[in-house]
């Protein structure tokens, strides 16, 4: 994961291993009333403090060497058994409800979007997924998880660090119980752009912290907790702008963006990249480092995670394979910011399925010392991410090995390479409801 530049990811050096138009006001699809109670929903909460943690220094990239976890077991891998070291997950607070699904409701993971609504036979044949995404029933549970999670977790639920280098000042914000947005500033002209904004008041209080002047909001997909919070900053930076993909139901989104459409903000430039897979509309988002002497940075919303990806809930594996693909092809030295903290869960669940790959266990064993202390995990670069990350590794024999899977005759490369997908998010969507 070396950059040609000289910029490492946080954590250990990896070993070798074999997407503007006019306004569009979505408020005008409700009344009033509703559009009030929905601001007044965060107004009446108190402002949470900034973290402490937050001005610690910025982000070394370079490598560290951390010791292993008190816990261990025994694996069978190819050459024998051997002792390897794994913690037991304690998993974040589900964003979304927990309840177990009732006969002939939609089969899907346990903690994905709109899971365990706990409905009535009436209604219980309607997709949980429908529900959290497409009716105001989402939005009122994403706002009872906000509040949760600013008592549980007043500080943020990891500790992040900025990164910097000249002109250009990236601030990881961790909200709800495992989300972040971004702010990246412009240092130079003190303006600012925020990237899914998910509690509106830490994000606020970053910018006051900051004392910047928010001129944009980039939105990767429609979920609330990318997108719950735009109304609610739009409404108190009146000149900001809010950007996604027209395909979204993005709440207040004022200009529309085509695949590969670049916005300035400042000195900044950010290009648009349409990622279908997880919505229909997904979005990520590349600044572009080159003019201030640092590599490109990836905003991946939930698209790609460290050691993860996100999950089908509105495309098929062949569409995620290519979204995927459009993001590998960004280059090595790219620095990935995602929108969840998942990485302890991806890696323990990466480490299943090839156990001998020397780079994946010296990330986790970093990743684990990270969340031990409850430290942030991003960036990593994407091309170590290729060395480790099963989503991006369909390629690779190993993997598909490893998973019992053979290319047919005569079948294409990328046909098969979305069969091992296919396969890969099935067992993690199996793994993730253990």
């Amino acid at each position: 994961g070396d950059s040609p530049r000289g910029w490492t990811s946080p954590g250990p050096r990896p070993a070798a291993s074999g997407g503007g138009g006019g306004r569009q006001d979505l408020q005008g699809q409700e009344n009033n009333g509703t559009a009030r109670s929905r601001r007044q929903a965060f107004t009446g909460l108190p402002l949470p403090q900034p973290p402490q943690h937050r001005h610690q220094g910025t982000l070394t990239l370079s490598p560290r060497q951390v010791p292993g976890p008190p816990t261990s077991f025994l694996q069978t891998a190819k050459g024998g058994t051997r002792h390897f070291q794994l913690p037991h997950v304690e998993k974040p607070p589900c964003m979304y409800p927990r309840a177990d699904p009732s006969p002939g409701s939609s089969p899907l993971p346990k903690g994905a979007p709109g899971w365990g609504w706990g409905l009535t036979p009436g209604v219980s044949a309607l997709p949980r997924y429908s529900l959290y995404a497409r009716t105001r029933l989402g939005y009122l549970f994403y706002q009872r998880q906000v509040k949760k999670a600013r008592e549980r977790y007043p500080q943020g639920h990891s500790a992040p660090q900025p990164c910097c280098f000249p002109g250009v000042k990236i601030l990881p914000i961790p909200v709800l119980s495992n989300n972040y947005s971004y702010l990246v500033i412009d240092t130079d002209s003190g303006r600012a752009a925020v990237v899914d904004p998910s509690d509106p008041l830490a994000v606020q209080a970053a910018i006051e912290e900051e004392g910047v002047l928010l001129e944009a909001i980039f939105c990767t997909h429609k979920h609330w907790d990318h997108s719950g919070g735009n109304a609610v900053l739009r409404q108190r930076h009146g000149s900001c702008k809010v950007y996604g993909s027209a395909l979204d139901a993005i709440p207040e989104l004022t200009n529309p963006l085509m695949d590969r459409e670049k916005v300035s903000v400042g000195c900044l430039t950010f290009e648009a990249l349409a990622t279908p897979g997880h919505t229909v509309g997904h979005m990520v988002y590349v600044l572009d480092g080159g003019p201030f002497g640092g590599p490109p940075c990836l905003f991946s919303g939930d698209l790609l995670f460290l050691a993860g990806c996100g999950e089908l809930f509105e495309g098929s594996p062949e569409t995620m394979l290519a979204s995927l693909d459009v993001a590998v092809g960004l280059g090595e030295d790219t620095l990935l910011w995602p929108g969840h903290e998942y990485a302890l869960e991806c890696l323990t669940f990466a480490i299943l399925l090839e156990l001998d790959n020397p780079a994946l266990e010296q990330k986790l064993q970093w990743v684990m010392q990270q969340r031990q202390e409850k430290r942030s995990t991003c960036p990593s670069t994407l091309g170590e991410e290729q060395t480790y990350n099963p989503f991006l590794r369909t390629h690779r024999p190993e993997l598909q090995a490893a998973l019992g899977l053979r290319q047919g005759g005569g079948e294409h490369p990328d046909a098969f390479r979305a069969r091992v997908l296919k396969e890969v998010r099935r067992r993690k969507d199996l793994y993730k409801a253990t």
